[in-house]
């Protein structure tokens, strides 16, 4: 389940990178705690969908939208374990 968490991580900071546009570098600066909607002017409500849809591709799990509320996209960590939770129910 390590592995899991740790591709999770990998692909949600993979993911904020290609849709946000920014920088590798600062993606790998984000701790959990590092907070992401309201703080991050790129992620705006167009960018938490396709940021969504780029999540189910790549980790191949869908998501409802009763699945996501305020909290999923309030620190990576908060998406990182809704990501993690996701892949956790589909195995």
């Amino acid at each position: 389940m390590a592995e899991h968490s740790l591709s999770a991580d990998l692909v949600v900071r993979s993911v904020l990178i290609d849709t946000l546009g920014i920088s590798v570098e600062r993606a790998a600066a984000f701790d959990a705690g590092t907070p992401l909607f309201g703080a991050l002017p790129e992620l705006d409500s167009m960018a938490v969908a396709t940021v969504l849809t780029e999540m189910e591709d790549r980790l191949g799990f869908l998501i409802d939208d009763d699945d996501v509320d305020a909290e999923t996209f309030e620190t990576l960590g908060n998406l990182v374990a809704f990501a993690q939770g996701k892949l956790d129910a589909a195995a």
